[in-house]
């Protein structure tokens, strides 16, 4: 079988539109800053500089939370990467073995936190939710479970791992930790629409058409 022989002149113009490609898509930036719309009494925005960074700030009800990062933008999905480590809201301060069920008590500055706390705890595959009381205090009267995570209902992020598979402890004390208001975006995705940005519901805005409005 002959084939016929191929162009230097198509190599090259196909390498060059190749390059080109790739660098318009390292190129894409975002600059400015965009504000939210059309949710009654929150306020939040984003700046973002060419060089590939952002700032973020939220304030709704009693949460004012923030976040610092860098955005990538693949197609028209704007990737977000907070300089905050998801899941480390909550440091454990101590765990050990006491009595039956597993129990946990939370420690925070503000007497208020205390009870906005909610417990996941796995058992196989199955999960269910308990919530703090009035002072931080959170009991499972079950015998055994896989694992334990931590949520802040007013700060919701990616739940923090308290208590593993292999972790045969049943007591613990956890404080919060600063890194509660800021926000990870981890698995939170930005879209561009002409000259604004929107994003699904997810888990500390989670309502329907959210828009970020270039000013």
């Amino acid at each position: 079988m002959k084939y016929a022989p191929f162009s230097n002149a198509r190599f090259v113009l196909g390498i060059f539109l190749f390059t080109w490609q790739i660098s318009n898509m390292q190129a894409q930036t975002l600059n400015g800053s965009y504000r939210l719309t059309g949710i009654q009494d929150m306020a939040a925005g984003f700046h973002f500089t060419p060089d590939g960074r952002f700032e973020f700030f939220y304030i709704y009800g009693v949460a004012d939370r923030s976040a610092t990062g860098t955005y990538t933008i693949e197609g028209n999905t704007v990737k977000l990467k907070s300089d905050k480590e998801p899941g480390k809201d909550f440091s454990i301060d101590h765990q050990g073995k006491k009595g039956k069920g597993y129990t946990i008590q939370v420690k925070a500055p503000n007497d208020f936190l205390l009870s906005n706390v909610t417990c996941i705890y796995f058992v196989g595959e199955q999960n269910e939710y308990i919530q703090s009381d009035s002072k931080g205090l959170i009991h499972i009267d079950v015998e055994h479970v896989d694992k334990l995570y931590l949520r802040h209902e007013i700060f919701p992020d990616i739940p923090t791992l308290i208590k593993d598979l292999d972790n045969t402890n049943n007591e613990f004390e956890v404080s919060l930790l600063p890194s509660l208001g800021q926000v990870s975006f981890m698995g939170i995705d930005l879209f561009i629409v002409d000259e604004s940005l929107t994003c699904h519901p997810n888990y500390f805005m989670p309502f329907e058409h959210i828009r970020f409005e270039k000013e």
